[in-house]
């Protein structure tokens, strides 16, 4: 399983696509008008929601990769950088510590072209 469409209420809505490929966890959006804030770029809350979704795949992915356990944020934080208005972001997920129950995870959110658009850090706990 790499590729991961419509698992849940929220991605159908939002219309991001999981990939797993090479166990690096990415959630990846095709901006439309429908995910605009009044200025016309992409939604300072999608770009969490993109953040969130990528860590917590990371954290599922270092407890077990095969199976993908469920886990839940238990805090996050979001640093936003720059603005996007069109085109593909890329939300990446990077564990940077913890323990069995709970994990350290970093996120970075960039546009097609490298920039750097968002960046957050969040706490995972594993669901039993």
């Amino acid at each position: 399983m790499s590729m991961i469409r419509d698992e849940t209420g929220a991605q159908t809505l939002l219309g991001y696509v999981v990939d797993l490929t090479d166990g690096v966890a990415r959630s990846i959006l095709d901006i439309g008008p429908q995910h605009t804030n009044r200025h016309g770029g992409l939604h300072g809350g999608i770009m969490a929601a993109m953040l969130d979704n990528a860590m917590g795949y990371a954290a599922a992915l270092r407890y077990d990769p095969d199976a993908i356990p469920t886990v839940m944020t238990v805090s996050m934080t979001t640093s936003y950088i720059a603005p996007v208005r069109e085109g593909t972001v890329t939300a990446t997920g990077t564990v940077t510590g913890g323990g069995r129950s709970i994990l350290f995870v970093d996120g970075a959110l960039t546009a097609e072209d490298g920039r750097l658009l968002a960046t957050a850090t969040g706490v995972f706990k594993r669901i039993k």
